[in-house]
């Protein structure tokens, strides 16, 4: 069984800050390039934002591909040597990112620094399940989640501070940190026992990548091209059908790229979609914070990550302080939805207040408190439902199902927002962004519920 390790003694704290240091760096490069788009526009012949978007999608959709079939590997393999080979996948790319010449190496260099994040990440949650006494799952998740959240959030500030000595600073701070869990991770990390499952699906991993890439694609070119375009409707069709042709050979094979049994426990299918459609919201504000801090009010992107940085703090304190208990005393589903409540009231916030005239204090700050607030509830309490829901030995293919539901949420959210900012970026589009904001992280408030009625768990 993937989840118990061998040996007498574990070292749960240092596994936990290990595997922590894993989901930072593999959520930070989710969007510290954000805030470094016009610099990379400059430095490769100012490319339209829709070029730019692949720099974040190309990573993200790969990364969304190859989760489940790193899971599989960790279960066949042992975690802890997929999470270290691809802790050396994800620096050597990081460095390669940092030393691009052109825009095509640089998509590519993220292209493969994906990969190396995806064996990262349900491998360290597989690591980190496995040393951490059931009692204390929930607060272990939690921290793991809430630092991966803290690292998405934090990517424009670090960025913001980053690109002022260059843009390729913001791949090159990725090196040490890899080094230095590569160093600690062998001396640390617990081995794994490996379980029966064949060789995974990697053929169903390409259609789910290309599927998610073509959608991804159709819906940039939508608002230039218009819904009938013969691009557009050639696109959204080869979409349907190599996702078509993903879950079909997921129902089939061995150890399929989806694991749609897992899917079918309740807590798991309702946790995942919540989660996808929150992270929609997740990546869509992110994003569209940055161009509007930089675009609408004209502010440096030093400024603009600074004035971004309180988001992350309330993240941590709200995950490390909060989320756990909560969890503990009233139910995951329950902690998920006031969580996302909490995030639409602060993009509501910003409807009512934020103007074209920057007034940062007043109108964008209590936003901001919020959202982070919510953000701190929902992402914790939405991915500890693995460690409750299923067997230990499902607990790799469960972890990259739900990092794969978060990573399809984050291109989706990335893509929505790209084809709303096409005409131009300005207050008005801005505003329809919130909107689809509020939109999507309101249906998850709506899924979280209906979870916290149909499932409460015992945590031991």
């Amino acid at each position: 069984m993937v989840a118990t390790a061998q040996g007498s003694t574990l070292r749960p704290t240092a596994t936990v800050l290990v595997a922590s240091a894993a989901a930072f760096l593999a959520n930070l490069d989710l969007f510290i390039v954000n805030i470094a788009f016009p610099e990379i526009r400059s430095a490769f012949g100012h490319a339209d934002l829709a070029a730019m978007s692949w720099i974040l999608n190309g990573y993200t959709v790969v990364f969304a591909a190859c989760l489940n079939p790193a899971g599989r590997l960790g279960d066949r393999y042992g975690h802890r040597r997929i999470f270290l080979c691809g802790l050396v996948v994800f620096t050597v790319a990081s460095a390669a990112c940092g030393l691009s010449g052109t825009f095509a190496i640089l998509v590519g260099a993220r292209v493969v620094q994906a990969v190396g994040a995806a064996m990262l990440m349900p491998s360290s949650l597989a690591l980190l399940l496995a040393a951490v006494p059931a009692s204390r799952r929930a607060i272990a998740v939690s921290t793991w989640s809430a630092v991966g959240a803290m690292a998405a959030a934090l990517g424009p500030p670090v960025g913001g501070l980053l690109v002022e000595l260059s843009w390729r600073w913001i791949f090159f701070v990725n090196v040490p940190l890899g080094l230095l869990a590569l160093a600690a991770g062998p001396w640390v990390l617990a081995k794994t026992k490996t379980t029966g499952v064949g060789v995974p699906d990697l053929f169903g991993a390409l259609s789910l990548m290309l599927g998610v890439g073509a959608l991804v694609w159709a819906l940039i070119e939508l608002p230039t091209a218009g819904w009938m375009a013969t691009k557009v409707v050639s696109a959204a069709v080869f979409a349907l059908c190599a996702m078509a042709t993903a879950v079909w050979r997921s129902l089939r094979h061995p150890s399929p790229a989806l694991d749609l049994a897992a899917i079918r426990v309740v807590p798991m299918w309702s946790s995942c979609l919540a989660l996808l459609i929150f992270s929609a919201a997740f990546a869509a504000m992110l994003l569209g914070s940055v161009m509007f801090l930089t675009t609408v009010w004209g502010e440096t992107p030093a400024v603009a990550g600074l004035c971004l940085s309180p988001g992350p703090i309330v993240v941590v304190i709200v995950s490390l302080t909060v989320a756990g208990r909560l969890i503990g005393k009233v139910g995951i589903g329950a902690v998920a939805a006031v969580g996302a409540i909490l995030y639409v009231g602060g993009i509501v916030v910003w409807l009512c207040r934020v103007g074209a005239s920057p007034d940062y204090i007043a109108d964008f700050l209590p936003g901001q408190l919020l959202t982070g607030a919510g953000v701190g509830l929902v992402i914790p309490s939405l991915s500890a439902v693995t460690g409750l829901a299923l067997p230990s030995h499902r607990w790799g293919a469960g972890s990259a199902l739900t990092n794969t539901a978060r990573q399809l949420g984050t291109v989706l959210g990335t893509a929505v927002l790209t084809m709303i900012y096409q005409p131009g970026i300005d207050l008005t589009t801005v505003r329809r962004g919130w909107v689809f904001v509020v939109a999507a992280a309101g249906t998850a408030a709506l899924i979280a519920a209906a979870l916290a009625v149909r499932w409460r768990p015992d945590p031991e």
